[in-house]
């Protein structure tokens, strides 16, 4: 039987990041930061709203006015997180991985990704994911709980693993041992039934027999009967010829 193992609530993820304004000394590109900044704005509103669909559509527009931009990624990962699709979200953090020097940016990262490899039972990963949650914030309970669990919940599997592989080894085995067991049968019950088929042949060749005496015992019989009839005949021929 599968251990069910009760998962507490999972870590809320954490919220977008402060607001930072980039000056900058050419007018089309303030222009572009600052509808970015705007389009994460927007979003930022509507996803406290829990209006997951349009705070990603707003985070989508400002990942094309700069796609480089960090915070937008985070919050798009966490929008995604919380519509459940959460592929989508993993390669959004990932994005952020890779770009962030932020530690705590990091460890909260970090932290989501460990909670979606965790849903997905892919606990050897998780695992990783809540380390590297740790090394960037040490600080980070939640991080540790969840490093906890996902260690007791890879034990779990693999203690379950190890014995569906002992119960396939174990009907594997009976099944070789019934065969065995089959093709020792078959020349028994082959040899049981030669041993029977030469009594069957006797009692036939005994009734085959009996039967053979007895019409040599009627044929005696009736010799036996015509030659007293011969010789009454004989007697009377002598009767009267006195």
């Amino acid at each position: 039987m599968k251990k069910n193992v009760h998962l507490p609530f999972a870590a809320p993820l954490r919220y977008g990041w402060m607001i930072l304004c980039f000056a900058t000394g050419f007018s089309t590109l303030a222009f572009s930061q600052k509808q970015v900044r705007k389009d994460i704005r927007e979003g930022n509103k509507e996803y406290r709203q829990e209006k997951f669909n349009d705070a990603e559509l707003d985070y989508r527009k400002a990942l094309e006015g700069d796609a480089r931009s960090i915070e937008a990624a985070y919050n798009l990962g966490n929008t995604l997180y919380r519509q459940g699709k959460l592929q989508d979200a993993f390669e959004q953090y990932r994005t952020v991985t890779g770009n962030e020097t932020d530690k705590r940016k990091l460890a909260a990262t970090w932290h989501n990704m460990g909670n979606i490899l965790m849903a997905a039972k892919d606990y050897g990963k998780s695992i990783d994911a809540y380390k590297n949650a740790l090394r960037n914030n040490p600080e980070d309970d939640e991080s540790r709980y969840n490093l906890a669990l996902a260690q007791k919940l890879r034990d779990d599997q693999q203690q379950d693993q190890q014995q569906d592989q002992q119960q396939d080894q174990q009907q594997e085995q009976q099944q070789e041992q019934q065969q065995e067991q089959k093709q020792e049968e078959q020349p028994q019950q082959q040899e049981q039934q030669e041993q029977q088929n030469p009594h069957e042949m006797s009692k036939q060749n005994a009734d085959q027999i009996l039967d053979a005496m007895m019409q040599e015992e009627k044929n005696t019989q009736e010799k036996v009967k015509m030659e007293q009839v011969k010789q009454r005949k004989q007697r009377q021929r002598q009767n009267k010829n006195w």
